[in-house]
């Protein structure tokens, strides 16, 4: 026999489709339209047999009538006149007795994709859109889907949309879901199919008769309907509340979106209902076979746990990872468990995680070790103790990681410095990649004075700064070795000089030698402003940085419920490295504002001007601000927009800190190195207000869980509070405003300070009024740009969330 992919091997099979003696054996004209179709699919060209399979369509074999049309939709592209001669045939087709071959005649003829075959496809459509086969009627509702992508910009036919509307009561539910998506795709440009309440009922009451996949679509439909009374909306949740428990998991995934969208900002409470009734079928998909549904689980889980913190915790255990899982997989559990940590598990989690700080893959040893140092920012002692051991394997994967998260450790929790910086007496021989190198440097810089080996391994990195290549490690090792020099000049001095001098002179890169330049030029300026610059001020120790992700509300993320958006965000739930911030507040913390004149001002006494209050800039005086009536997170603008608070994009602690004490004129009205038109221009973008409030007995020895709660639910973040029973105390908190409106404005990002210090300013005089010594509340905040709509009802809505534990005005 020819080789089944030459010329004489096409000619073969030609020579076998025409024989006469072939065609009158059934089973041999069968065999033969199979070694086509074979050859086909092993790649070989059999294009020019188009003519002789056409014939063979024209049989009552409804084997050989598949393998035929096989042949013919795959090259019907390239044979658009030929194919002409198979439309008679297949409407034939669609009028036979046997409706298996109506339904495969319809199928193919659809199938063909020739755009000028349509005036012929559309009337045996049509027809079978009322044939008394379910198996007929299947295909041809998808059939008028296929004809419209065939010609998009055509226009619809609205009789043939009537009908898919009127097919949705079909008594075949698979005939009901065809017509669901095929509506969706012809009405695409109009926002789908159109569900009314008749719609809506009937697809509900129907449910249980579709199959997995008719089921999600329907419920995906369903998200589209509002229900017209919160009866009606309680009567669809009771119904799709067994679906809740479906041991199908797409279907408990897609009933679960169609209940967060149904109940959205109105009934939180039934959404948290169906998060948690939900999480059994979760867990069992997180010990899935299949690591993709495994892996979509996971995403999933953490999509709950971000307005659930503690759903999960008691079944912590499942997510510990299998010796045979893949890498990505164990690095989501990680992310898990780290969210899933409490008083209760954390000494288990801590020698789960420890285990796998050795794995062979150097990913997962190296996630293992960041996951500790996350849990680090709450249990810092036990942590510690586990990451500083790692140190003695003297494993480069591992010594560098566990550099980076020390680094990260002593940035928000700088109680841990002095441990650190005993941990890294020798490892920098076994640091070889520059993130490493760069977090070594760092805390060199920073704790250069507790480290006794710091100036000397400066020296070290310096000897070999030619052959260095990262510049982020050069720049580290700059700024380094001046801030080390400020504090041990002796020892430093000399290495300085020498790392000036090669940075100035023999540097290529040109961001290094600017920053040499730039210190070099400052040490001329004198060790007093060299140290203003490099040793500023220091994250305040008796601040605990709130650990992990705050409770949001579910409405925050409902959307992107069964969707690939959770797939596509890699790091969710893992906190980043400390980041650059793009920008700096320029702000004035003088006091500017009395917040509860501007909120009050005619209340018990005539308003005077004075009661216009200014929001006070560095830059030129801002108009008067009328107060407004509040709408708790919604507050009115004058103009009659709408004021929103939004906890998105978060803020990191770093960034938090940067933008806070960052600036031309920090916290104490230190002037900044910064140009003149540089300061103006970002003054006129800034505003500062501060005022003192009467704080009640509640709020007198610590900030209570109450008052994290209200301005949660004011959608006001807390980033960080003192720890309890300290005075003073204070809240660290921000925000996002959006003004809507006829003439609506941008974002703006409001950060917020609540200190309580045990007395007021001004006491003095009050004593020396007769009054006695109060107590009070300072409110300090800061706005970027400027808004002033958006300041004042950001500070109508803090006043309402700090009323229950304020006692008026001090």
């Amino acid at each position: 026999m020819p080789y089944l992919g030459g010329e004489e091997a096409v000619k073969e099979l030609r020579r076998a489709l025409s024989n006469p003696h072939v065609q009158g054996d059934p089973l041999r004209y069968r065999s033969t339209v199979l070694r086509v179709i074979r050859a086909m699919s092993q790649g070989a060209d059999v294009a020019g047999l188009f003519s002789e399979m056409v014939k063979a369509c024209a049989t009552a074999d409804v084997v050989q009538k598949k393998l035929v049309y096989v042949f013919l939709c795959s090259y019907a592209s390239l044979n658009q006149e030929l194919s002409l001669l198979v439309i008679n045939t297949l409407r034939k087709d669609c009028q036979d007795a046997n409706p298996m071959v109506r339904s495969l005649a319809l199928r193919n003829m659809t199938n063909l994709r020739l755009p000028s075959l349509v005036e012929y496809v559309q009337q045996p459509l049509t027809a079978g859109l009322r044939d008394r086969a379910a198996c007929v009627r299947r295909v041809a509702v998808l059939g008028w889907a296929k004809l419209h992508s065939l010609q998009p910009h055509a226009d619809i036919d609205a009789a043939v949309v009537n009908e898919l509307y009127s097919m949705l009561r079909d008594g075949d539910p698979v005939v009901m879901v065809n017509c669901l998506r095929a509506l969706e795709e012809i009405l695409k440009e109009e926002g789908g199919v159109a569900v009314n309440k008749a719609i809506a009922h009937h697809l509900l009451n129907r449910l249980k008769e579709c199959d997995v996949w008719g089921q999600c679509e329907v419920l995906g439909v369903l998200q589209r309907y509002r229900p017209h009374t919160e009866e009606e909306l309680f009567d669809i949740l009771s119904l799709l509340d067994p679906c809740l428990l479906s041991p199908n998991v797409p279907v408990m995934a897609a009933t679960l979106a169609l209940f967060l969208s149904l109940c959205g900002r109105g009934l939180p409470a039934v959404s948290l209902a169906a998060l948690q009734r939900a999480q059994g079928p979760l867990l069992a998909a997180c010990g899935s076979a299949s690591q993709e549904m495994k892996f979509t689980a996971l995403c999933h889980v953490q999509l709950l746990l971000r307005s659930l913190p503690g759903l999960m915790g008691e079944h912590y255990k499942r997510f510990f990872c299998g010796y045979a899982e893949p890498a990505y997989i164990k690095q989501r559990k990680m992310q898990v468990l780290v969210e899933l940590v409490n008083d209760d598990n954390v000494g288990f989690v801590l020698d789960e995680l420890k285990g796998y700080c050795t794995d062979v893959s150097p990913d997962t040893a190296q996630a293992a070790i960041s996951a500790i140092g996350r849990i680090g920012r709450s249990y810092s002692d036990q942590c510690l103790e586990i990451v500083t051991g790692l140190l003695a394997l003297k494993q480069e994967h591992i010594t560098s990681v566990v550099v980076q998260t020390m680094r990260d450790l002593v940035w928000v929790c700088p109680q841990c410095s002095e441990s650190v910086c005993e941990a890294l007496e020798g490892c920098e021989d076994t640091l070889q990649d520059s993130q490493g190198r760069q977090a070594l440097l760092w805390l060199l810089g920073v704790h250069g004075d507790r480290v006794s080996s710091a100036p000397y391994v400066l020296e070290a990195f310096v000897e070999q700064v030619r052959s260095e290549m990262a510049a982020g490690v050069k720049t580290e090792l700059l700024t380094a070795t001046m801030r080390v020099f400020l504090c041990r000049p002796a020892e430093t001095q000399d290495t300085l000089g020498r790392l000036l001098h090669h940075c100035i002179e023999e540097e290529a890169d040109m961001s290094v030698r600017d920053l040499a330049l730039l210190y070099y030029r400052l040490l001329h300026c004198g060790i007093e402003e060299t140290r203003s610059v490099l040793q500023g001020r220091r994250s305040d120790p008796s601040l605990g940085v709130l650990i992990g992700r705050p409770a949001e509300p579910v409405s925050q993320w409902a959307r992107s419920f069964n969707t690939l958006e959770p797939l596509r965000q890699c790091n969710t739930g893992a906190e980043s490295a400390p980041q650059a911030v793009p920008y700096h507040l320029a702000l004035d913390p003088k006091p500017s504002l009395d917040l509860c004149d501007a909120l009050t001002p005619g209340q018990g006494r005539e308003q005077t001007a004075a009661d216009s209050v200014n929001l006070l800039l560095p830059g030129p005086s801002a108009g008067p601000l009328a107060p407004g009536p509040s709408a708790g997170p919604l507050a009115p603008g004058s103009g009659g927009g709408q004021l929103s608070l939004s906890l998105s994009p978060a803020l990191s602690p770093q960034q938090f800190e940067r933008l806070w004490l960052g600036g031309p004129q920090g916290p104490h009205g230190e002037p900044g190195a910064r140009g003149q038109e540089e300061e103006e221009e970002e003054e006129e973008e800034c505003v500062c207000v501060q005022q003192w409030m009467g704080v009640s007995a509640a709020l007198r020895l610590s900030p209570p869980p109450p008052l994290q709660a209200a301005l949660q639910q004011a959608h006001i973040q807390t980033m960080a509070f003192t720890p309890p029973h300290t005075l003073p105390w204070r809240v660290y908190l921000y925000t996002h405003t959006q003004r809507g409106g006829p003439l609506p404005r941008g974002p703006t990002l409001v950060l917020g300070e609540l200190l309580y210090t045990g007395a007021l300013e001004g006491d003095q005089e009050r004593e020396g009024e007769g009054g006695g010594s109060e107590r009070g509340l300072r409110v300090t905040v800061k706005q970027r740009p400027r808004d002033d709509e958006a300041m004042r009802g950001f500070l109508q809505v803090l006043s309402d969330a700090l009323h229950p534990f304020s006692t008026g005005r001090c």
